[in-house]
């Protein structure tokens, strides 16, 4: 399904799903080679909540991203991307005298290594005070990552406030921790995204965002940190499987698996895209996380953060076990 747009590539209608965080330029090497030896790049945008924006879009879904952007080419390019794909970018601002941040990524020997600059960027200038309270409201569900609280006190306190107007206002908080260890030590993303786990509805950790989170490596020493948790926690990341944990139980669902790996950056996110898709269309929560194996599993065919995810009627393809699902 898609939507219509109001002439300046607004989406109309309130969104059913707001996030917010850093979209940064992306450049690639555009053959074999690695950083150090190539002469050509690829151009595109990398951000996980832009991410995932992008993958309800695609699945049919009202969504609005917002954040910060310089008032650069990279910024009015990651502006214009974004909003291409169907996102309401209505509350997302272009800031002067500050850069779009950027990352450069490679892969060699089959490594895939990231390089961010995004020290001082206009989205770890993000205050509380630019957040619309209206905005969020009005959504069904708010979306948070653990990237954004990573850029600077400041972010941490507009992700805080964005969380207490969701809460005031009963919309669902799903919260992805995302851990970046480049951008702030284990001990630091601790103390800040542990009592923010406290606060979501849904919580959806890799496991072994879990073991240094809770500092275990026991399963079931972790299952019994999630029990005590408000949220239906989804655990990504288990041996060919993802994990609900909810009301004490424990369920499983396996991978779908992949005909063949070529990217796995952007996995991640495409299975929040498709879990937050499955929770609007009213599926089960082990419903949901089905769905977002699958789209995970899609992603890792394509190039690219994004490029591959599906839409609605590609997902719809492989469940029914269509032989060719056309791209």
């Amino acid at each position: 399904m898609r939507y219509d747009q109001e002439s300046n590539g607004n989406v109309t209608g309130a969104p059913e799903v707001v996030t917010f965080g850093e979209t940064m330029g992306l450049m690639m090497p555009t053959g074999v080679k690695g950083i150090e030896y190539s002469a050509q790049f690829e151009k595109s945008i990398a951000g996980a909540e832009s991410n995932v924006a992008i993958s309800l879009a695609r699945l049919g879904h009202r969504v609005g991203w917002f954040g910060h952007l310089g008032a650069d080419p990279l910024g009015q390019y990651a502006l214009k991307t974004i909003r291409g794909e169907g996102v309401d970018v209505s509350r997302a601002r272009l800031i002067e005298g500050a850069p779009t941040g950027l990352i450069i990524r490679e892969v060699v020997g089959g490594k895939s290594s990231v390089f961010y600059y995004r020290r001082h960027s206009a989205a770890s200038m993000m205050r509380p005070e630019h957040l619309d309270e209206a905005y969020i409201s009005q959504a069904k569900l708010l979306h948070i990552t653990g990237i954004t609280p990573a850029l600077g006190e400041s972010c941490r306190d507009t992700v805080k406030e964005a969380v207490r107007i969701a809460r005031k206002h009963g919309v669902k908080v799903c919260f992805d921790p995302n851990l970046r260890l480049k951008l702030w030590s284990a001990a630091e993303a601790r103390s800040f995204l542990l009592p923010l786990a406290e606060e979501a509805d849904y919580f959806l950790p890799g496991l072994d965002e879990l073991k240094l989170l809770y500092e275990t490596e026991e399963f079931d020493r972790i299952v019994e940190r999630l029990g005590k948790l408000r949220a239906v926690s989804i655990v990504k990341g288990g041996e060919d499987r993802t994990y609900v944990v909810e009301n004490g139980t424990v369920s499983s669902v396996p991978y779908f698996k992949a005909e063949r790996v070529v990217d796995t950056v952007g996995a991640g996110d495409g299975f929040c895209g498709g879990f937050i898709a499955g929770l609007l269309k009213q599926y089960t929560h082990v419903e949901a996380v089905r769905i977002g194996n699958l789209i995970g599993s899609m992603v890792v065919q394509a190039h690219g953060d994004w490029e591959g995810l599906p839409t609605w009627s590609q997902v719809q393809a492989v469940l029914n076990n269509e032989t060719h699902v056309e791209r």
